[in-house]
């Protein structure tokens, strides 16, 4: 499956209507960024169950300013609409594959009672 193209306008539909999400933070002059989108787009073949997304960083700053992007390539995990990591830096192949392992094998309830809790005990 190809990557799509994630923008201002179709961000929140995309992560809030498919189960898993990744998103790929990157730049056209970002030198890192190009060695990893064959990394990314080999992930999205093999894992067609997946959404694998890129945001152009030039091209959506609002977005980029909006997910609080430092430093790019950062690589954002949706699981059900719920930002379950985002970390800068490209990542080797079976890093990534480990990350959709992980990702996919979440126990969302656990990860939602989590959230709960650090949020009460914000308050």
């Amino acid at each position: 499956m190809a990557t799509m193209t994630l923008t201002q306008d179709n961000f929140d539909e995309v992560v809030t209507s498919n189960d898993i999400v990744l998103v790929d933070f990157w730049a056209s002059w970002c030198g890192p960024c190009r060695s990893f989108a064959p990394t990314f787009e080999q992930s999205s073949d093999k894992h067609p169950d997946v959404v694998h997304a890129k945001v152009d960083t030039e091209a959506e700053q609002g977005l980029a300013a909006a997910a609080n992007i430092r430093s790019i390539p950062t690589i954002m995990a949706f699981r059900e609409g719920v930002l379950v990591y985002a970390q800068p830096g490209a990542l080797p192949p079976a890093s990534l594959e480990d990350l959709v392992t992980q990702v996919k094998g979440l126990d969302m309830e656990k990860v939602r009672e989590q959230i709960a809790s650090q949020q009460d005990g914000a308050k």
